[in-house]
């Protein structure tokens, strides 16, 4: 969290205060007077830059003279440059006062200190404005003055020429083009040296040269060309260029949110660093009736705990003038900090908000669920450890895996030549082993499908291994991988789990997409536990002829399974004497399905299925088949600070109309999905129509499917913070985040937008 949360009476020293990280929050900040006198301009103008904090809340009643009483919305447009709002303390302060007025003595007034909460008399705000000479109207003339670089003192002993002018606006240009094509890429900006006759200047110099040889009016301003202490090009400058540009990205993406509803999705992860980073991004539907996921921040946790990422979620929402209130879904990966029902993060936020159901990650839930149960099965768990131990053996060094390589194209060159394989543009390339990981969605199964493509590749680098390796003990492990790989339980094993997984690989892709709203993945899940079902019930013929076929290409020993049955590693005293069929159909077959049947009917059932029962109903699947009024209701309900007990009423009504119109109208009888009846509503202006039913779809495809955007924010992450820039600080590194991971949004922001924002960030040499 900042470092100023609380209202501290002790100096702040001009190095401890980071400007992008000052809380928005006007009942957390600590008085202007506190800051040092170096200081107090830059955030002065810090503040003036963010604007005034005014959240979209549920604000808080009141009770006054008898009747409850709240801050009212509207004054926001009405007072919008200075009226601002504390969710900590739920009062209104003036931004305006709090910035100046405190240097002259009237800094007792409501709304810098305490703040006003006296909602029945809002003719005090007009008061606190006053006439022309007032306090306010005093420090109101002081900002704008602020603002306006031209008055201050050292510029006008310096005046600049419209030349000059011109020539400092191409230049700031430049960097601000240079900087966003490295942003957009993730690539370093800084170099080793930097001083004029490095060979190793970085890449925002390199490309600045690169510009200037192709630019004439540009190489004439940069470079050599600049004034000595105007080149716009050192470290400090180009942090700032960064920094306007994560801000304007940022204020693009809380623009389009405005005061709609939204879902968090988080995770927390290690950078480089070895540093604790927590991720937050945003899920809503925006003004089209498209479903957007946007990342906002990444802070750094020193502790992982619930309550410490509550607060820290807190600073952040102040920071970008967001509320907790508006939260309508949470979605985390299911770690215990997280969806402890006491003291997780979920139970935090849904004790302020109590509309902000979770939804355990789907996708996320799939993977524990098809491999953490599969393996409490001991061949499958020892099938899982034995492949991880053969791609670390494998590929434990270049010559191995340059063997491995040569083999596999040696076979496929085989295989062709005989007709096995088929022969095209694609076909055929170049592969290695996969490593599966826990944290990755699908790579299970990756590793089964290339272990199985290259099999024979494997076994020939595996008797290399037994032949020449460098000791006893390697060509022991070697030998014991060559055993078991060609054993039939290790067949059978991998080509059971190879079905398994396979049967989910698509729908697990599918669940990660941004666009996918909760009703369809429901019935993804669904479709899940049928071809499970299917594969118990008829699948056992096709997997023992599919298992026969690779012994029999293989040259590895098939069973007879009327034979009895011959357990290894276990007292041959101990063990039932069954039959191979009895034990690889029933207890091996039938009892991996069983549990993963059992496992997922469990883990989604976790999540609050009346609510997705209730959801259900929006679908236009087969002419709105599912449609039902009371459930619909039912949903609304879950919802209280969005349906007043007079708006249900009204609901009941407008269901009526809404069915009989849907299914009267031929563009939205061939609908299928609720994200597509969305966009739908709003191409046909029928959301206005129908507010409170696209509400309900709005908080239907608000529910986060999975956290598959975190993910990709932390792949972003190893990019732009890598071992060779390990030392990155948090600021640079949301920012370069920001502009990285939303360079859609990025690129939609115009240079002149971040040339403002940078010249007003502090006073600057140079002037347009």
């Amino acid at each position: 969290m900042d470092k100023f949360v609380t209202r501290s009476r002790a100096p702040v020293e001009e190095q401890e205060v980071e400007l992008g990280n000052l809380p928005a929050d006007p009942g957390l900040r600590i008085p202007i007077s506190d800051y040092h006198p170096n200081l107090k301009d830059k955030v002065r103008r810090a503040y003036l830059q963010k604007g005034a904090c005014q959240p979209s809340h549920n604000f808080k009643k009141r009770k006054i003279e008898n009747l409850l009483r709240r801050f009212n919305l509207n004054w926001f447009n009405e007072y919008k440059l200075w009226l601002e709002y504390s969710v900590e303390k739920e009062a209104a302060f003036c931004l305006y006062c709090y910035l100046f007025k405190s240097d002259n003595k009237q800094s007792g007034d409501a709304f810098v200190k305490e703040g006003f909460d006296a909602w029945n008399k809002k003719e005090r705000l007009d008061l606190h404005v006053g006439g022309p000479n007032s306090g306010h109207n005093q420090a109101r003339r002081k900002c704008e003055d602020l603002m306006k670089q031209n008055q201050h003192i050292d510029v006008t002993l310096n005046r600049h020429s419209e030349q000059i002018k011109n020539e400092y606006r191409i230049r700031l240009g430049a960097s601000v083009d240079c900087l966003r094509f490295l942003l957009r890429q993730g690539i370093a900006l800084r170099g080793h040296d930097e001083s004029d006759g490095s060979i190793n200047q970085g890449n925002f110099l390199e490309i600045l040269k690169f510009l200037a040889a192709h630019n004439k009016e540009i190489d004439g301003v940069v470079g050599k060309n600049a004034p000595g202490n105007l080149k716009i090009s050192s470290p400090d400058i180009q942090h700032d260029i960064v920094n306007a540009s994560a801000v304007e990205t940022l204020n693009y993406i809380i623009h389009d949110l405005g005061d709609d509803l939204f879902a968090i999705l988080i995770d927390e992860s290690r950078d480089i660093s070895v540093k604790e980073q927590m991720i937050v991004i945003l899920r809503y539907v925006d003004k089209r009736g498209h479903v957007i996921e946007r990342f906002i921040g990444i802070a750094h946790v020193p502790n992982t705990n619930a309550a410490s990422l509550k607060v820290c979620i807190d600073s952040l929402f102040a920071k970008h003038g967001l509320s907790i209130s508006r939260i309508r879904g949470q979605g985390y990966d299911g770690a215990s900090n997280m969806r402890g029902e006491f003291n997780g993060l979920k139970s935090l936020i849904m004790r302020e908000n109590e509309s902000a159901h979770y939804i355990h990650c789907f996708a996320h839930q799939l993977q524990l669920t098809l491999v953490a149960i599969a393996k409490n099965n001991v061949h499958v768990g020892s099938l899982f450890n034995m492949i991880a131990n053969l791609v670390n053996v494998v590929g434990a060094s270049c010559k191995r895996r340059d063997i491995l390589r040569d083999r596999q194209a040696i076979h496929i060159y085989e295989a062709l030549a005989i007709g096995e394989l088929a022969s095209g543009h694609g076909l055929n390339q170049e592969t290695t082993l996969k490593r599966a990981g826990d944290t990755r969605w699908g790579s299970h199964y990756g590793t089964l499908l290339s272990l199985i493509n290259m099999f024979e590749s494997v076994i020939d680098v595996l008797d290399t291994i037994v032949d020449d390796g460098p000791s006893s003990e390697q060509r022991a492990e070697a030998s014991a991988l060559l055993e078991f790989v060609q054993s039939f339980d290790f067949v059978y094993s991998l080509h059971l789990m190879k079905n398994v997984l396979g049967i989910t690989n698509e729908l697990s892709i599918s669940l990660q997409r941004k666009d996918q709203d909760i009703v369809n993945a429901m019935k993804l899940v669904k479709l899940s536990k049928l071809r499970i079902q299917m594969l118990r019930d008829d699948g056992w013929d096709d997997l023992l002829a599919e298992v026969s076929m690779f012994c029999e290409k293989f040259n590895i020993i098939c069973p007879n399974m009327e034979d009895n049955f011959q357990m290894k590693g276990r007292s041959r005293r101990k063990v039932h004497q069954v039959t191979n069929i009895h034990y690889y159909k029933v207890e091996f077959f039938y009892g991996v399905l069983d549990m993963q049947l059992q496992e997922l009917n469990t883990r989604f059932n976790e999540s609050n299925m009346e609510l997705l029962l209730c959801m259900s109903c929006l679908s236009p699947n087969d002419a709105f088949a599912a449609f039902d009024k009371k459930k619909l209701i039912r949903l609304a309900q879950f919802y209280p600070n969005d349906f007043s007990s007079v708006e249900l009423m009204m609901l009941g009504n407008q269901l009526g109309t809404y069915i009989f119109d849907m299914r009267s109208d031929n563009e939205f009888l061939i609908l299928n999905g609720i994200a597509v009846l969305a966009e739908k509503l709003v191409q046909t202006k029928k959301d206005m129509v129908y507010p409170l039913i696209y509400l309900l779809i709005k908080l239907a495809l608000i529910l986060p499917v999975s956290t598959a955007s975190v993910e990709r924010a932390f792949s972003a992450m190893k990019i732009v913070k890598s071992r060779l820039r390990n030392r990155m600080g948090d600021q640079l590194l949301n920012d370069s985040l920001v502009t990285y991971i939303e360079k859609a949004v990025f690129d939609g922001v115009l240079n002149e937008s971040i040339i403002q924002r940078f010249q007003h960030m502090k006073n600057r040499r140079g002037q347009l």
